[in-house]
């Protein structure tokens, strides 16, 4: 016996309901429990839904709604009426919704209809219709209606939901919306046909003698209930009418603020009466669907304003870097114009260099995004004249404190600040000369997948002060490794501050050490994708800012034994407090170094060996930290560099001595250390292997004449 006979002999029938085609695929038995000609076939999602009770199927849509969120099944029993609103039969629908169709929202609800073996409620003599609970219906449907409409987007969102509403026992098969331009009527949007389809109705003048032309004269709505009543009322259209096969219509104005500015129109292929009830709830969807719209002609036109300035002030990234990769993305953010003060840029010099720019003017509106336009330019006019990053940044300080005035009471025009890095990249070498006004510190990412933040000298923000100093910090990028610039918009939104912020992006920078632009997107969607509600920060104010990010890798082969990470540092006299930076550096270098003890050793020995110097000598010292090797077997050398040539001597500090353990420390730690003699001053080093828990006796140099560590 086939399936389908075992079907039909329990009453029960298969349907497939596809959301995104507005269609219903049913087996024989399906159509029969649904009062349609018992054959299989495919038949629109409206004269399927007409065959259910309202309050049933307002029910149903929320069940259906929660299952396609969760997963599940969804399970309701459905009241199926007749065309006069004479319920027939109650069948139990078990279906399971999975993703189809192109747009987010779309399903196909697949699975069975059965009949459910209860008294029928006419049974008796007695007809029970519908008017008892239409009312109530019809209030749940306006309420489930007002809400879909609110939620809708876009032009096209609002008539795909007036299509989608589910009318209380009327519902139409197709809707048009006319707008007007001019002195002509024209479609806005349509369902249930192709425009093609629509021919003369597609444009038309005003005057012509048709019923959405008239409602849009009049501002008064029309009800043809009869192909007679269309027929005898507007002779001169009824023959282009007729061949869409519909039963009766209803042409609504669409009115905003007292202006009609359009019409709806709602075609049915069975007959309605258009009774004072059904009129009521045309009349109020139309209304709705006005003001729906309304915003929605307006964010559309927002939106393609934001679009257009978008891209007329983000660059392009051109042909690209001879041996090098770049990668970026700007993703506006908050309310209102989806453009703000967030820029990247990428520049041709010159002298064959290339300069990465990357900045943030203070605010989020309209005029932040006309200041970061002019700012931009100025930076790139400085630039091309062949300016090192100090001077671009020193004019560009100068440019913008010289736009507004600072001090007025009007916010409009209220002085504002930037932030800025401007790094000069040499392809050839791979060498990086940055300058940064209070913008965040670029991520180095070594070949083998490290991420550390870099720390690079900086100065005010741009226009703070009109003649600020910006000095430059010189990296390497090494084959195989990348820099990323960013916002703080990439480190801060979700309630993060700069240290969680950073926690929440390094996984994501170590764990896509392929594709860069994979990695953008990574970057993008671990603040602004559906999962960073997950890695929401500390802070109370879950505010959203702009992001821009740009990402630059120098390619090349590299070999295992070749790979290695680092990081360097300038500890100035005048900053002490950097040495705490230092420290925090090297632990970001050996995050994942097998001996933890080994780890705390060389943040002793890079703490005291710094303190020394700031301590007894007059310079600054500077700091490179190498971690070289396979993982396991690798070898840390940390050297700290000064200008002083005086050399260190061991001491033998008493019990209650506050100093001169220095080299006492480093002959306990490390297990190799030295000093070395340069041109101008020296460079104290010391070595770690991992995975030597105990240190040997190594021959400690000759120290006899150094002076005090």
């Amino acid at each position: 016996m086939r399936t389908e006979d075992v079907l039909a002999a329990t009453a029960t029938g298969l349907w497939r309901w596809d959301n995104g085609a507005g269609t219903v695929t049913l087996d024989a038995e399906a159509a029969r429990l649904l009062e349609l000609p018992p054959k299989p076939g495919v038949f629109r999602e409206s004269e399927v839904r007409s065959r259910f009770h309202p309050v049933d199927w307002n029910e149903i849509a929320g069940v259906i709604g929660l299952a396609v969120a969760e997963g599940t099944l969804a399970e309701a029993r459905l009241r199926i009426v007749d065309g006069s609103g004479r319920v027939l039969r109650t069948v139990r629908s078990r279906s399971r919704p999975v993703p189809g169709g192109e747009g987010d929202g779309d399903y196909v609800l697949v699975g069975t209809l059965q009949e459910v073996a209860e008294p029928r409620p006419g049974a008796g003599g007695s007809h029970t219709a519908i008017t008892g609970d239409w009312r109530r219906s019809r209030e749940a449907f306006l309420l489930d209606a007002g809400r879909a409409l609110a939620e809708a987007g876009s032009t096209t969102e609002v008539l795909r939901v007036a299509y989608s509403l589910s009318m209380p026992g009327f519902s139409p098969d197709g809707l048009a919306v006319f707008g007007v331009e001019g002195e002509r009527l024209t479609i806005v949007g349509q369902h249930g046909h192709s425009l093609s389809d629509e021919g003369p109705f597609s444009d038309m003048p005003l005057d012509t003698d048709y019923p959405a032309t008239e409602v849009v004269r009049t501002g008064r709505a029309i009800y043809l209930p009869t192909p007679d009543d269309y027929r005898s009322r507007y002779p001169a259209t009824w023959p282009m009418a007729r061949r869409f096969g519909r039963r009766s219509w209803a042409f609504l104005p669409l009115t905003v603020s007292g202006r009609t500015m359009g019409t709806w129109m709602a075609g049915f292929r069975h007959p309605v009466s258009f009774s004072p009830d059904e009129r009521s709830v045309l009349t109020t969807v139309a209304r709705m669907l006005a003001q729906a719209l309304a915003r929605a002609g307006a964010a559309d036109t927002e939106r393609e304003l934001s679009l257009g300035l978008q891209r007329t002030m983000m660059p392009s990234l051109g042909p690209g870097i001879p041996g090098m990769t770049v990668a970026a993305r700007y993703v506006p953010t908050g309310g209102g114009l989806q453009v703000g003060g967030d820029w990247y840029d990428l520049i041709p010099l010159p002298s064959g260099r290339i300069a990465l720019v990357i900045g943030d003017v203070q605010g989020h509106d309209v005029r932040a995004a006309g200041l970061m336009g002019q700012l931009r330019i100025a930076l790139r006019a400085y630039a091309s004249e062949g300016h090192r990053p100090d001077a671009v940044l020193a004019r560009a300080s100068r440019f913008l404190s010289g736009l507004t005035a600072p001090g007025e009471d009007d916010e409009g025009t209220a002085a504002r600040f930037a932030t800025c890095l401007y790094a000069e990249a040499d392809p050839e070498s791979g060498i990086l000369d940055i300058a940064r006004a209070g913008h965040p510190d670029p991520v180095m990412m070594t070949a083998d997948g490290t991420a550390v933040v870099r720390q690079t000298e900086g100065g005010l923000p741009l226009g703070v002060e009109a003649d600020a100093d910006y000095p430059t910090t010189r990296i390497v990028l090494e084959p195989g490794e990348t820099i990323m610039l960013c916002t703080d918009g990439l480190i801060e939104t979700g309630g993060h501050d700069l240290a969680t912020g950073w926690a929440r992006l390094r996984p994501i920078l170590e764990r896509h050490t392929g594709d860069l632009e994979k990695l953008a997107d990574a970057l993008v969607q671990a603040v602004h994708g559906p999962g960073s509600h997950y890695t929401t920060g500390p802070l109370a104010d879950r505010r959203e800012d702009d992001v821009a990010v740009l990402l630059l890798r120098r390619e090349g082969s590299v070999t295992p034994p070749s790979v290695s990470r680092r990081t360097a540092l300038t500890i100035a006299q005048a900053e002490p407090e950097r040495i705490s930076a230092a420290r925090r550096l090297l632990r970001e270098l050996l995050h994942d170094w097998s001996d933890p003890d080994q780890v705390d050793a060389a943040v002793l020995l890079l703490s005291e060996v710094a303190t020394n110097v700031l301590v007894h000598t007059d310079g600054d010292a500077f700091m490179v930290a190498r971690a070289t090797g396979s993982p396991g077997e690798r070898c840390l050398r940390v050297d700290v560099a000064d200008g002083s040539d005086e050399l260190p001597h061991k001491r033998r500090p008493g019990e209650m001595a506050s100093s001169g353990r220095g080299l006492v420390l480093m002959e306990m730690l490390a297990h190799k250390w030295g000093v070395d003699p340069r041109g101008a001053g020296k460079s104290i080093w010391f070595e770690l292997n991992e995975g030597e828990g105990e240190r040997p006796e190594p021959a400690a140099p000759d120290l006899d004449a150094f002076e005090d560590l």
